[in-house]
């Protein structure tokens, strides 16, 4: 019996499925079952998570931000890893995050171990900013033999920020979900009446809830939002709502386990997506097309990208342009139909054993290099 190949991965924060990246990395290592993963995580860990790691290992090393102790910390943390990667003796290394400082540090510690670097997004944002967050993002894709990108938007963003010195080894790999376990309601959308929409991510500035709420206020129906999160607008948000009047139109959840969300997306009518500056992929829209409801969405490339024609798109960051979107879509119940359908079939394209699959081939094929591509220069 052929022995599994053990990949060594990780996301430096919390250990649970409280983000976008935990969740769909949880998903995508449980669907590559004929691989050995040990992911390196943060306590707390959450004793109610069911991950799919073979191991999951916290880290020690107390987190550090950018800043005077940044270097120190990335010292100590590379030293763990590397202890870490002797104990585990992976084939194969999955940096996440490239440019963040768990990334840095197991490709400091890999050694000859090959490196496939997986980008998620906020490392890209923060590398757009800031000269010296680029420079980490290079070292880490310079020193892979191999990155992936869920959209072709991201990785021309990565191509770009690397000066075009990664270009032929960049993959698009879209995320995908367990269509296995999608409930669509049964019956069609009807009626001409204020919609029941919901806003479902973090809650901070990039994913801009805020546009949302200024809509409801903007609409010439009183739509009613609920928002599902968490994050540190969170009072923001709350004070904004009450400063328009409309505190009996906007409702604030707390954030939800996918799987209490899932259960909850058929009660709404529509979803917004209002992410304001730049976005990987929008996992929540097609989880949300996957259970029968229309997507407004801000017009940005990942997000024409992942949706296609499937979706309404509003111009990003400009309440009357979604309330506009909002009120035709209430409006027109033809259209909005025609979203369900298409929505529908946009959500079957992205089948997380599909994404399983194609990382599991670059995988094995990587798995083959001897020695890590030298870096560029």
């Amino acid at each position: 019996m052929t022995a599994k190949l053990r990949i060594l991965t990780g996301i430096n924060r919390t250990s649970g499925p409280s983000s976008g990246s935990t969740i769909i990395v949880n998903d995508i290592y449980g669907a590559m079952p004929e691989f050995s993963t040990t992911f390196l995580g943060r306590e707390p860990v959450d004793p109610a998570w069911n991950y799919s790691f073979d191991e999951l290992i916290p880290l020690a090393t107390p987190k550090r931000p950018q800043g005077p102790e940044f270097d120190a910390y990335l010292a100590r943390l590379t030293r763990e890893v590397g202890a870490l990667i002797e104990q585990s003796r992976p084939d194969v290394i999955h940096a996440q995050n490239p440019g963040f400082a768990l990334s840095l540090a197991l490709v400091r510690a890999s050694g000859s171990i090959p490196v496939i670097s997986i980008a998620h997004g906020p490392e890209v944002i923060v590398a757009e900013r800031d000269e010296r967050d680029r420079e980490l993002l290079h070292e880490v894709v310079a020193a892979s033999a191999a990155v992936v990108a869920p959209t072709a938007a991201l990785a021309g963003r990565i191509d770009q920020l690397t000066r075009r010195r990664c270009v032929d080894r960049i993959s698009v790999i879209p995320w995908g979900i367990s269509l296995d376990d999608i409930r669509v309601r049964e019956y069609p959308s009807a009626g001409t009446g204020p919609l029941s929409l919901v806003y479902a991510g973090r809650l901070d500035a990039n994913k801009s809830a805020v546009t949302g709420i200024e809509a409801v206020a903007m609409t010439s129906q009183p739509h009613r939002l609920t928002i599902i999160g968490q994050g540190p607008e969170e009072e923001v948000l709350r004070e904004r709502t009450r400063a328009l009047g409309i505190q009996d139109r906007v409702k604030f959840v707390p954030f939800l386990p996918r799987q209490e969300l899932w259960q909850r997306l058929p009660e709404f009518d529509a979803l917004v997506f209002t992410t304001a500056g730049s976005e990987a992929f929008g996992l929540v829209a097609i989880e949300a097309q996957a259970h029968g409801l229309p997507v407004v969405y801000a017009n940005l490339s990942g997000m024409a990208e992942t949706l296609r024609h499937a979706g309404s798109p509003f111009t990003a960051s400009n309440p009357a342009s979604l309330a506009s979107a909002l009120d035709e879509l209430a409006r027109d119940v033809c259209w909005r139909n025609a979203l369900i359908r298409a929505g529908l079939d946009n959500a079957r394209r992205y089948d997380i054993t599909s994404t399983a699959k194609r990382l599991a081939a670059l995988t094995t094929s990587v798995a083959g290099v001897s020695t890590k591509s030298a870096p560029d220069g």
